[in-house]
């Protein structure tokens, strides 16, 4: 195993990477060479470079920027950890964010991350302080944000009058400016939003110049409220409003119509309009068992799966029908679940997986959710290895190098470089316009962040399972965050808290 050489004389260099296989997405360099970091820069990439106070040999294996995580749920030290062994060195909470934003910055700077974080604004908190009166004190983290709430469920299903619209507005717009990546639209969880509340929400994302992270409001493959319908109406909202859409969760969102869907993205960009979305490489999605869809009376019709494709992730319980979820519900509306709506062992499934995967220039993305105690509360402790008692989705430890694994090693059906791109690069273009540092970041060149990944394309495997999801990925063999080692020789660097927070950057 490549191992870090101690070199006990001064040299020009704080680190070098030797003889790697180094890819950069943004120029396609693909070649050996050397990289050479100075603090928590990359300073050169080269032919034999100088030699540096520490090196790494990295024959054999690729060198790549880290990768950046659009859509992490996890936001903890036991998440990062995981994490970092999928190759993620940024990991933002977008889809959902937080609320109010200034305090979850504070709350994680004092506790240390391991990786690099940032959160978007969340709308729907917004929603539910100005609809229900739920207090935003930042007790509670985004996911169980979520789950609250169920027991009045106007936040859910009625639209905003104009005095809450107003008020609704003015909670993102702080947000924003806070430092907020964005707005995060979980539209799906509140479908009953209308039209003109989220038409002043576009507007206000437009005018701050920063994208809108959204889950589309409906999840059906049946007329009316399809996931058509639900495309063409985000699709008309960037149009009308001028707001970079970013689309979450292509595979999961469009279950069997994501060849329609993809089809009205493509088209749509093809025309000019700001959009981008991502996917991950499973064909079973995550949510908390409150989530508003699951109790509709027509579920199974309307999305092709029966109460049995949900599974609580914290006991692996499966649902016999309607009403033992919804007892189940109020119970614990926050526990997270499983949606099983794709058999990817199914060729026309596989084939289904890969419109949302493959699709040219979106991002992967891994929706990764936090990790929960046997009882469904959320563990944030700091053993090492995660007890296998620890549970959640597969792909909050796998979704990276499952896409390594399978689609470039395995299958050849994308090239490394553009696989590095959907990793890295295009996750940093999406979110580069709300701050500069991303435009150091996602690329592997002078001047760049030191968040550098190197792997072997030959044995990196995710490994947690729905049966045992306590297992990190394999083939991760160093890893820096911000020129710091948090993996070195395959081994996780336990009090490593090099992470930073990214703000927006004022315009």
């Amino acid at each position: 195993m490549p191992l870090i050489r101690d070199i006990n004389m001064a040299k020009s260099f704080d680190l070098v990477i030797r003889n790697g296989r180094v890819v950069d997405p943004e120029t396609g360099h693909d070649a050996i060479a050397d990289v050479a970091v100075s603090g928590d820069q990359i300073v050169a990439v080269g032919p034999s470079l100088g030699a540096g106070k520490n090196e790494i040999d990295a024959t054999g294996l690729v060198v790549s920027p880290g990768f950046i995580d659009l859509h992490a749920h996890g936001q903890s030290i036991p998440a990062d950890r995981m994490q970092v062994f999928d190759g993620v060195t940024t990991a933002l909470e977008l889809e959902v964010g937080s609320l109010p934003v200034a305090r979850w910055y504070q709350q994680q700077q004092a506790g240390g991350r391991v990786l690099n974080y940032g959160t978007a604004a969340a709308w729907i908190f917004a929603r539910k302080a100005v609809m229900i009166g739920m207090e935003l004190d930042g007790g509670l983290a985004p996911i169980e944000m979520m789950g609250a709430g169920s027991d009045d469920m106007r936040w859910s299903v009625d639209a905003a009058t104009a005095p809450q619209t107003d008020e609704i507005v003015r909670l993102t717009r702080q947000a924003l400016e806070e430092g907020a990546l964005g707005i995060g639209i979980p539209h799906g969880y509140a479908a009953g939003a209308g039209v003109k509340e989220m038409t002043r929400i576009c507007e206000l994302a437009a005018e701050f110049d920063r994208p809108t992270y959204t889950h589309i409001p409906y999840m059906s493959n049946i007329d009316p409220r399809s996931s058509v319908e639900a495309y063409v109406q985000l699709i008309g909202l960037a149009g009308a409003t001028g707001a970079h859409m970013h689309i979450c969760h292509l595979n999961s969102t469009s279950l069997r119509d994501v060849e329609d869907a993809a089809r009205l993205i493509a088209k749509a960009q093809a025309q000019g309009l700001l959009i981008t979305t991502e996917a991950y490489p499973y064909g079973t999605g995550s949510t908390v068992m409150s989530a508003r869809f699951f109790i509709d009376s027509d579920f199974a019709e309307r999305t092709g799966t029966g109460y049995g494709a949900i599974q609580v992730v914290s006991t692996g319980k499966r649902f016999g029908d309607r009403d033992e979820l919804v007892a189940a519900r109020a119970q614990t509306p926050e526990a997270l679940v499983l949606w099983h709506y794709l058999d990817t062992d199914n060729p026309h499934d596989q084939r289904l997986l890969d419109v949302s995967v493959m699709y040219p220039g979106g991002a992967i993305a891994s929706d990764a959710v936090p990790w929960s105690n046997p009882d469904g509360t959320l563990y944030t402790g700091e053993e090492w290895p995660l007890p296998a008692d620890k549970t959640s989705h597969p792909r909050s430890a796998g979704t990276y190098t499952r896409f390594l694994a399978q689609w470039v090693r395995e299958r050849e059906a994308v090239p490394l470089v553009e696989a590095i791109a959907k990793c890295a690069l295009i996750p940093a273009q999406i979110v580069e316009r709300c701050s500069d540092v991303f435009r150091r970041k996602g690329r592997l060149q002078p001047g760049c962040d030191a968040d550098i990944v190197v792997f072997d394309l030959e044995t990196v495997q995710d490994r947690s399972t729905f049966e045992d999801m306590h297992l990190a990925a394999d083939g991760m063999v160093h890893v820096l965050v911000n020129g710091e080692a948090v993996v070195a020789n395959g081994q996780l660097v336990r009090d490593a808290r090099p992470g930073r927070p990214i703000r927006s950057t004022p315009r």
